[in-house]
């Protein structure tokens, strides 16, 4: 049995400034996350976005449809006390990229992943210096060590809010290299998720509707788009 909404409880939802930055306001008393820490926001563009998110809310709080406010608490309550291990999850995707991985047959879904996969590997070795190695066997490549570091070192390099973001898109994506092109701008939120579902399209349109693959299908695409939208708050 799903877990009852809370009901709103206020009529007005702001962005403040706030000791630090900003924070959200709902009828002047602010917002906390779920562990009780302040809900504090590095910049007003996200502050802004968050607050919308409050004011949206109907007669209840569906938190599903604050995906903003979630990676902020994410980024507040979980990233500070799991760093290291956030950081050694999301830089292990490296280690079996998607991208890596291709298949010689059909010669169609081949040509696709090679198309949509192969600019990235060599964008991620002129911009990280993290020269990935490509196979179509079965067995897993062995990256070299001096690629993951480098790769590593990206992830470590990143803020609290944006390593929130990278976590659920790499996850999602079940590449670090689409995940890294998305948040240096390389692409899109609808391009990285095209680039992150190219064996699941193919098998949509050779074997028709299927509601498992067009679910997750759709679970990427929001994924990327959430992620997408932190990152370029973060920039604003």
């Amino acid at each position: 049995m799903n877990a009852a909404k809370p009901k709103r409880f206020y009529e007005r939802a702001e962005a403040v400034e706030a000791a630090g930055g900003y924070g959200i306001a709902l009828d002047g008393k602010p917002v906390r996350t779920l562990a009780g820490r302040p809900l504090a926001l590095p910049g007003p563009a996200l502050a802004g976005a968050i607050a919308e998110e409050w004011a949206a809310q109907g007669e209840s709080i569906d938190r599903e449809t604050m995906p903003l406010t979630r990676l902020a608490c994410t980024a507040l309550d979980l990233v500070p006390e799991r760093r290291a291990d956030i950081v050694a999850e999301v830089a292990a995707y490296a280690e079996t990229d998607l991208v890596c991985y291709r298949t010689d047959e059909p010669p169609a879904l081949a040509r696709r992943q090679a198309a949509a996969w192969q600019p990235l590997v060599a964008w991620v070795a002129e911009r990280h210096g993290a020269h990935l190695a490509v196979t179509s066997s079965i067995t897993p490549v062995a990256q070299a060590p001096a690629a993951l570091g480098a790769l590593r070192d990206a992830v470590a390099g990143e803020d609290d809010f944006t390593l929130a973001g990278l976590s659920l898109a790499t996850r999602s994506f079940g590449s670090l290299v689409i995940a890294l092109a998305m948040r240096d701008g390389r692409l899109d939120a609808r391009a990285a998720a095209d680039a992150s579902l190219v064996d699941e399209r193919y098998q949509l349109e050779r074997w028709g509707e299927d509601a498992e693959l067009a679910a997750r299908c759709a679970g990427v695409a929001r994924d990327a788009a959430d992620a997408d939208r932190l990152f370029r708050l973060l920039a604003a």
